[in-house]
């Protein structure tokens, strides 16, 4: 039979050949417009790579840290502390150690909170510490010098400060007795509670918290942003810290589950978004930083600062101890609020605080020396 060659008549199996596949390729952005945004986009994250290795990101980061640590360490401590207590109810136990007992059957979990984060931010206080002096190694030409001032001076600048806050403070204070929204105790506190409660955290408190916030945090911010954002970031933080509070009336129903701590910081976050915190209680904190932050950069010291925040410190402490709020009131919650550190009040207070200062701090200020 002979043999069909397939070729020649053209009738052979033919191979499929598959349909070629349109390729997809991105379209650039086109012109300048897509320059921008990569350009914007880049910016952005070298801008966001260089807060995170910043001073400040290490400061923010702790601040994260510590309040994580010590929502996580809070139901344990709570649970120390009773069980501290039991004992103490079912024997005897020196007497300082009965004191603490007693202290830890009365807390409930928002103070075992505050002890949890204030232990959490020392124990992670050295690694902030070690970040801050790598960094200043790295940026030793940005370091702002600090002005030096003599012993009298320093005097001065304390004595000054903490007249002008105390005393406009305890003015307002005065008015506001004689409008009726404070009436004198009808127990006036012995001079050691005076002294326990009102002159040692007026020594105390402006001591760590000016060192803390205007002395360290300051100084990193002003490595990272201009002076004004600098001081606008601090007295945000220094607000945001001193808040660290659950609203009225909250309630934890198991204080002791291992959530219970993550329960309670959730209950304080959500603190801030009522409007009427934001304007009466917020604001004054806000401004008393930016009052402190604002000494201590027109003067290169903390020493102004402290003695302000002494003034203040002592004239609130003190008052608290000699009157007690007449609720209801005319001009509450807006005009003054629970305390003399919140409402519309203490804000036109801390204006004419404000302007007091900056004649008083003449002498003292970079511009003339």
């Amino acid at each position: 039979m002979a043999r069909v060659n397939c070729h020649l008549i053209g009738t052979g199996p033919r191979r499929l050949e598959k349909p070629a596949r349109a390729k997809v390729t991105a379209k650039p952005p086109d012109g300048k417009a897509g320059s921008r945004q990569i350009t914007a986009a880049r910016l952005s994250s070298s801008a966001l790579k260089r807060f995170l290795q910043s001073g400040i990101g290490a400061a923010l980061a702790w601040v994260a840290a510590s309040l994580t640590l010590a929502a996580a360490l809070a139901p344990w401590a709570y649970q120390g502390g009773k069980w501290l207590a039991a004992v103490a109810g079912a024997r005897e136990l020196p007497g300082w150690l009965e004191s603490v007992a007693g202290s830890c059957e009365r807390a409930g979990l928002d103070r075992y909170f505050d002890r949890s984060l204030l232990f959490s931010a020392l124990v992670l206080l050295p690694f902030l510490l070690r970040r801050v002096r790598g960094i200043g190694r790295e940026n030793a030409g940005l370091r702002h010098v600090r002005a030096r001032f003599s012993g009298a001076s320093v005097a001065a600048q304390i004595f000054i400060g903490c007249a002008i806050a105390g005393g406009l403070l305890a003015a307002m204070g005065v008015l506001l007795h004689l409008a009726g929204a404070y009436q004198l105790h009808a127990d006036l506190p012995e001079a050691g509670k005076f002294l326990r409660k009102a002159l040692i955290p007026a020594v105390a408190a402006p001591l760590v918290e000016e060192w803390l916030f205007r002395g360290m945090l300051l100084g990193l911010w002003l490595h990272f942003s201009r002076p004004a954002f600098a001081a606008l970031g601090t007295s945000l933080v220094f607000a945001f810290v001193h808040f660290l509070k659950p609203p009225d009336g909250f309630e934890i129903v198991d204080p002791t589950h291992l959530l219970a701590g993550f329960e309670l910081l959730g209950k304080i976050l959500l603190h801030f978004t009522h409007p009427l915190f934001f304007v009466t209680d917020f604001a004054t904190l806000f401004v008393v930083g930016l009052i402190l932050a604002w000494a201590r950069l027109r003067t290169g010291a903390l020493w102004f600062s402290i003695g302000l925040h002494a003034g203040w410190v002592l004239a609130f402490k003190g008052f608290n101890l000699l009157f007690r709020a007449v609720d209801p009131h005319a001009l509450r919650p807006w005009g003054i609020g629970e305390s003399l550190k919140s409402g519309m009040l203490p804000l036109l207070m801390l204006a004419l605080t404000a302007l007091v200062c900056h004649y008083a701090l003449r002498p003292f200020s970079r511009a003339s020396r």
